[in-house]
């Protein structure tokens, strides 16, 4: 059988971009995807948890699975190889598009896979190496980097509560009364109405 997987990483990625390219893809070889495997989980995730595990123990001698690119099939070096290694020690093959690969249990696929894997894994190390030093050097140069020390975020444990707070206020209802009522300190709520204005928008209401 021929399986169709596709992995994206967040809920705000599309899996039709990869569903297109493996359909124009399996067109063009004249490939029909018998079942598709689609799941929105990171590729760091033990290769058991994901759907992807479930469908290689599934798989028998012969079968394909064809994904975009091998990083679909996992985040780092070990991860992949460890899904190819199971892959052509059964004769599964797998099949990606843009890297252009048919692996499959010979010595070549073997030797291709690997430098695959160590390649990409060299990358990531050397982005996030460069992201460190370019952190570094901004340090260096006095940049401050994140929320300024001291700043407070905008957001309270109020926020989004100013309606229910100004109907509270028109009805007198304490200061301490609201904190029981909104489950907060009563200087949470004397600090919120303060900062926000409420009192003076109720009284121009």
């Amino acid at each position: 059988m021929n399986y169709g997987y596709i992995r994206v990483s967040t809920d705000k990625q599309t899996v039709e971009n990869q569903r297109f390219e493996i359909n124009r893809f399996c067109q063009e070889k004249g490939v029909v995807i018998d079942r598709w495997i689609e799941e929105t989980i990171s590729g760091a995730k033990n290769v058991d948890h994901r759907k992807l595990g479930k469908l290689l123990k599934k798989m028998k001698t012969e079968d394909i699975l064809i994904c975009t690119e091998l990083s679909r099939l996992g985040r780092n070096l070990l991860m992949i190889m460890s899904v190819l290694n199971d892959c052509m020690n059964r004769d599964i093959k797998v099949w990606t598009i843009k890297d252009n690969y048919r692996l499959g249990s010979d010595i070549n696929s073997k030797v291709l896979a690997f430098a695959f894997g160590l390649a990409a894994e060299i990358e990531r190390n050397l982005i996030s190496q460069r992201t460190k030093e370019a952190l570094a050097r901004k340090r260096a140069e006095g940049v401050i980097l994140g929320r300024p020390k001291g700043r407070k975020s905008s957001k309270t444990k109020l926020t989004g509560q100013e309606k229910k707070i100004r109907e509270l206020l028109e009805k007198k209802v304490s200061y301490s009364a609201i904190a029981r009522i909104l489950n907060v300190h009563r200087l949470t709520v004397t600090s919120f109405v303060k900062n926000n204005n409420l009192k003076r928008d109720m009284f121009l209401a």
